[in-house]
């Protein structure tokens, strides 16, 4: 019974999803910034885009171009300088 239990508690805590990351100010889908769609590159293509945030630090983003052709932020690293 207690294997029951621990295993489904383990698959209840894979299936949780994961927290998205949000927009930042600099980031290309943050609220201010324009809305734009890139037309000619491929669904699924990656795009880096590095910046600097309020705090002097180094940004760099990766997002995913959807099958609409907006932009979803998958991955953020931040180094300081």
């Amino acid at each position: 019974m207690k294997t029951y239990i621990f295993s489904a508690l383990v698959l209840a805590a894979l299936a949780t999803p994961t927290m998205a990351l949000e927009p930042i100010p600099g980031s290309i889908t943050f609220p201010t910034q324009p809305r734009s769609k890139l037309l000619k590159a491929p669904i699924g293509s990656v795009v880096n885009h590095n910046f600097t945030d309020g705090f002097g630090r180094r940004v760099e983003e990766k997002y995913i171009i959807n099958p609409d052709r907006s932009l979803k932020l998958v991955h953020r690293t931040t180094k300081q300088h």
